[in-house]
């Protein structure tokens, strides 16, 4: 399994909107998807559980991916958080 450290920049954090857009993407790849903060780690298809690890502003995620587009998967969803979920601040 791969997996990159990375930190939550956008000033709301993974809120509703931001939880959507990273699921939306996650779910086109064919790999299994993985998002940990703390001793928490959650499906990283699933809505409910990327809003429920509440990873705010400054938060430290753990993303993880397997599966034949991991590394596509895991670059990807990297850039979407690094362009702040694409949402004005």
């Amino acid at each position: 399994m791969l997996k990159r450290e990375i930190v939550i920049i956008n000033k709301l954090g993974l809120h509703a909107r931001a939880a959507a857009k990273f699921v939306t993407l996650a779910a086109g790849f064919d790999a299994e998807i993985r998002l940990a903060r703390g001793s928490r780690e959650v499906n990283g298809k699933s809505i409910m559980g990327v809003m429920m690890l509440a990873a705010g502003c400054g938060a430290q995620v753990v993303l993880q991916a397997s599966g034949p587009e991991a590394e596509l998967a895991l670059e990807q969803l990297e850039n979407l958080i690094l362009r702040r979920f694409d949402e004005a601040e």
